[in-house]
């Protein structure tokens, strides 16, 4: 058996494989010499794993840990490596975090016992809208319930996810910061068999340094990528896979964030604040979207930022101005006075929701967490599914890979060139059957009794529309103006390749819109029995 104590670099320099296909990335090679040349393109040294993670965040350290306590309970033990581009585990994490613990209840039920930072609940929320020098404070009664932050938790998502990994690494997972993950690795099949890690020492013409190291492969039977919003090596296995057809583009916002040290006096623990208004919204015309928080942690600590929409028009807007700008908003400046900064970040992050999710899995591995966009923009959190999206692709892996009856790499140290890739699609319909779709999908409360005759009817009259003309000539638009995703097609292979139209009548938010815009308006919009509905 391979032994997994030594350390990376032993493991380097004992171990050597064929390299798998890669994207090669470097500038041109017109300049250098025949030494440099062959320094940059000799072989990678490998290691092989069963299940590879990509980047240290909650995703994959809660899928790392899945996969171990699978390997527990089921008796066959997998490796789990991951690897994190930050110099140490959670170096790399940027977020004003209100923290839902719900899967983490799920998956460390003890949480508490283990010394899980979750240091500061939620005590009080408020929300303000604001003019140039004035704000309106909501009543609660009047926040929406995804709004509502009884039983959260104020943290420091880096602290949480350092105490995630040291989590991981006592179950048995290993974990390898300071690795950038720069190509993804492909088998012969076109399936993805792992990353490789980039080449460093290389100066900016392209040669290479005194200092020069190769870049290592990582392979694995099953890869999952959880790089958070647009990383590099998900958003290439989206556009090779095809992954987003079908789906709605993502939106994006960029957020930028502090951390401030403030007057005792004026710290409210617990205080949960987020506006709208001034500074990006100036008028009811200003078409720039977007908002702040100000969440108050322990130690008289405070997370401040500003989230603005990417989709602005306007090329004079900068985020960061914007953000300074905020700061000096009387409702703001109150709190910060005599106090100072101590940290600042910027990210990108998803708000494009449930329909611009695209599909998770391809031939070898999966998407979870933010690389996918598991964002919930009205609860404005995300690590919570982030997290259930990695337990979930962490079952299905783990369900698959034993399925196989090979030796895991765990045992053999090495895969198996003869092995078919690992179809973990399972994955989709676990994330559909969970409460993340729910989640996502049923923002408005949305309840009816199944057990009762469909309130949306196709007209008599019409009944051949959905699969004559409004999918074959206008694409099916009810699947897109529907803001609940009522209607939905097949993919045709029940019904001799036509796509038949399925109604989510318990998904409707009685918005009618579905009455207008049909081609013929061939539904029927009647009454379901009362008490149903949005809450």
């Amino acid at each position: 058996m391979w032994r997994r104590s030594l350390s990376l670099r032993t493991k380097l320099q004992t171990l050597k494989r064929q390299p798998l296909a890669a994207h090669s990335r470097f500038l041109s090679s017109a300049a250098l010499t025949a030494e440099e040349q062959e320094m940059l393109n000799e072989p990678r040294e490998a290691m092989d794993y069963d299940v590879l993670l990509v980047g240290a965040g909650p995703a994959s350290l809660a899928a790392a840990i899945r996969m171990k306590q699978l390997s527990a309970e089921k008796g066959t033990d997998l490796s789990v490596c991951v690897v994190e581009k930050g110099a140490e585990v959670g170096s790399h994490i940027v977020s004003g975090n209100v923290f839902e613990p719900r899967a983490l209840d799920e998956l460390l039920p003890d949480w508490k016992d283990l010394g899980a930072p979750l240091d500061t609940p939620v005590t009080k929320d408020k929300f303000l809208l604001l003019t140039e020098d004035k704000s309106l404070g909501l009543p609660h009664f009047l926040l929406p319930r995804e709004e509502h932050n009884e039983g959260n938790y104020i943290i420091s998502l880096s602290k949480f996810v350092r105490w995630m990994g040291e989590q991981a690494e006592e179950a048995g997972v290993e974990i390898y910061p300071g690795f950038s993950a720069s190509e993804v690795l492909y088998r012969e099949d076109g399936s993805v068999g792992g990353i490789a890690t980039r080449d460093v020492g290389v100066g900016k013409d392209g040669k290479p340094k005194g200092t020069f190291a190769r870049g290592m492969e990582l392979r694995a039977r099953v890869t999952l990528f959880g790089e958070g919003c647009r990383g590099s090596c998900s958003e290439e296995v989206m556009e090779k896979f095809n992954l987003r057809e079908g789906v709605q583009p993502q939106t994006y916002g960029i957020g930028v964030k502090e951390v401030w040290r403030i007057p005792k006096e004026k710290h409210q623990a617990g205080l949960v604040q987020h506006t709208l208004g001034w500074p990006l919204q100036q008028s009811l015309m200003d078409k720039t979207f977007g908002g702040s928080f100000m969440y108050h942690m322990e130690e008289d600590l405070v997370q401040i930022g500003v989230v603005v929409g990417l989709d602005y028009e306007n090329p004079y807007i900068n985020p960061y101005e914007e953000f300074q700008r905020f700061k000096t908003h009387p409702a703001i400046r109150k709190y910060l006075e005599g106090g100072e900064c101590i940290q600042y970040g910027a990210r990108c992050l998803n708000e494009g929701g449930y329909h611009a999710i695209p599909k998770l899995t391809f031939p070898g591995g999966g998407l979870i967490g933010c690389s996918a966009g598991f964002l919930n923009g009205v609860k404005i959190k995300g690590t919570h599914t982030a997290m259930k999206s990695g337990m979930l692709a962490a079952e299905a892996a783990y369900e698959a890979l034993t399925a196989t009856g090979a030796e895991p790499v765990a045992e053999t140290a090495e895969i198996n060139p003869e092995e078919p890739a690992i179809d973990i699609s399972s994955y989709e319909a676990a994330v559909e059957d969970s409460w993340i779709a729910e989640e996502l999908k049923a923002r408005s409360g949305t309840n009816h009794n199944h057990d009762q005759p469909a309130h949306l009817r196709i007209k008599p009259e019409h009944t051949e529309v959905p699969s004559k003309e409004s999918f074959p000539v206008y694409a099916g638009p009810e699947q897109r103006f529907c803001p609940a995703r009522v209607y939905e097609y097949t993919d045709g292979s029940e019904a001799n390749g036509v796509p038949q139209l399925v109604i989510n009548a318990q998904n409707c938010v009685h918005c009618k819109c579905c009455s207008i815009k049909m081609p013929k308006e061939y539904i029927n919009w009647t009454v379901p029995e009362g008490g149903g509905g949005p809450a």
